[in-house]
């Protein structure tokens, strides 16, 4: 198999300088989809050194707005013609279903046009000076030459979720994909230069954390640094872009609470509804999400019947590949993640959880092949916070089961984390599910829903959840630099020292 010019540095498309490479992996099978270019810190810098050049000389930072948003909306077009191929990329690549494929391109899509329309309508601010002869203004700049980290769980998305706003504002990038899922970033960029985008101010180079990212963040002629993806990684980063005292901005995931009342089970259609929502929000794309709802804190009078039901449902989701029909929930990434989910339940196990459903791999079948890495949806009862699999997020398709007595109770629970990325309630009584969600430390809440997010509004955490938001107004923000313009329209001497 050929290998795939993967690193893209002031317009062309090369291989890596030392020469190295790296298979993907079919995580449905652990086949080999493409063999791409494995970069290291001398394609970095040359990255770099091009996204630089780009920023100080180039065009693109002067380039009118209307021209700016002209070409998202170009990038938004074209992802949409190609949207069968990007998500056939994502299923195969990342091992989601097709139909989670395109959800994904569909949403990357409206990324792009929010922004582009975003930015369209921001303009400086007028500041009253108190004064008729000053003139005192605001104004936003691109922050110059922007570093983005990636992870594997929803490659295309998390890139968008950087390179739009970005573009938006008038930046130029690196962009670092995941290693192992890097195959729709590469389509992205090949898109952007599609739509017209000036040489240099895209750039991608494929390879590891070390040395690829470690380079990106350490680097002086890089101006900011976004990354998604853990806890440890994230910390990695802020401690490498410390001493240049660039601008971080960190999304680092979350152990994510589902609060459920008794209320919101009291009829056969709420109850139905809060079970149906409890596994969206654990199994969806088998739990390697950042805001999975991988804890379920469920009021102790509906518990058993609530935990039963989930159970029972949970033995029913129908796994296999991405790409074959019916397919309900794809493979775990990597033969790591598997690894990793084994440990977790097992800990689980040894520390008193109860089995009722899954903690094994799946019987192999013609869409699930033994050398495949998946694992069937568990979900762990008689959990609590001491336990490893509680605490720590698993990116798995794990749930555990938590309860509570009351309202002061269920909010202790869900706060009880290091994390605040996201959190859920479901209540029949508005008033309750208001108030709970008014108490609860995290950046995104939802209320007998979960998992919708909105481009029009900011994302992230709180605690250990991150630095920084994506999305909405504060997405844009994050990679501008505010400038305060003040003109004195009369200027006389001042004679503050005489003469």
């Amino acid at each position: 198999m050929s290998v795939t010019e993967s690193i893209h540095v002031d317009g062309e498309w090369r291989t890596a300088a030392a020469g190295g490479t790296r298979e993907i992996l079919d995580p449905a099978d652990a086949t080999v989809l493409a063999v791409v270019a494995e970069g290291d810190a001398v394609d970095t810098d040359a990255a770099v050194a091009a996204a630089r050049r780009a920023f100080d000389s180039g065009p693109w930072p002067h380039t009118p707005v209307a021209d700016r948003v002209a070409l998202l909306r170009r990038v938004a077009d074209l992802l949409q013609r190609d949207r069968e191929e990007i998500a056939l990329h994502e299923s195969r690549d990342a091992g989601k279903t097709l139909e989670e494929g395109r959800v994904d391109v569909d949403d990357v899509t409206s990324a792009f046009r929010y922004f582009a329309d975003l930015v369209s309508n921001i303009s400086g601010r007028v500041v009253d000076a108190g004064s008729p002869d000053v003139h005192s203004v605001v104004v936003h700049e691109p922050v110059g030459v922007c570093a983005m980290i990636t992870p594997w769980n929803f490659p295309l998305l998390q890139a968008s979720w950087k390179v739009a706003p970005a573009l938006a504002a008038g930046n130029t990038f690196v962009l670092k994909p995941s290693e192992i899922t890097p195959m729709s970033t590469l389509h992205m960029v090949r898109l952007l230069v599609e739509a017209g985008l000036p040489a240099g101010v895209a750039n991608l180079v494929t390879g590891p954390g070390d040395p690829v990212g470690a380079r990106l963040s350490e680097h002086p002629d890089v101006d900011l640094v976004s990354f998604t993806g853990g806890l440890v990684s994230g910390v990695k980063v802020a401690r490498a872009a410390a001493p240049t005292v660039k601008k971080v901005a960190l999304e680092l995931g979350g152990k994510n609470p589902n609060v459920v009342f008794a209320d919101a089970c009291a009829t056969e259609e709420g109850f139905d509804l809060a079970v149906d929502q409890a596994l969206n929000a654990a199994f969806i794309h088998s739990g390697q999400v950042c805001s999975a709802g991988a804890r379920l804190i469920v009021e102790e009078s509906v518990r058993d019947r609530f935990v039963t039901e989930v159970a029972a449902r949970a033995r029913r989701i129908r796994l296999g590949r991405g790409t074959e029909k019916d397919v309900e929930c794809g493979p775990l990434v990597s033969a790591q993640q598997l690894a990793k989910t084994e440990a977790y339940v097992a800990s689980a196990l040894d520390e008193g959880a109860v089995l009722r459903c899954g903690g094994e791999r799946p019987e192999p079948s013609e869409v699930r092949p033994v050398e495949g890495f998946f694992y069937s949806p568990t979900v762990l009862d008689n959990c609590h916070r001491g336990m490893k699999v509680v605490r720590e997020e698993t990116f798995g398709p794990i749930l555990t089961v938590e309860t509570f007595a009351d309202e002061d109770e269920a909010v202790a629970l869900a706060n009880d984390t290091e994390y605040g990325l996201a959190g859920a309630v479901f209540s029949a009584d508005t008033a309750r599910a208001r108030r709970v969600a008014s108490r609860l430390r995290h950046g995104t809440v939802w209320i007998n829903d979960f998992h919708p997010y909105l481009p029009q509004a900011e994302w992230g955490g709180f605690g250990k959840s991150g630095i920084g938001r994506e999305l909405g107004p504060h997405g844009l923000a994050e990679y501008q630099e505010t400038k305060h313009v003040y003109e004195n329209l009369r200027p006389a001497p001042v004679r503050w020292f005489g003469g």
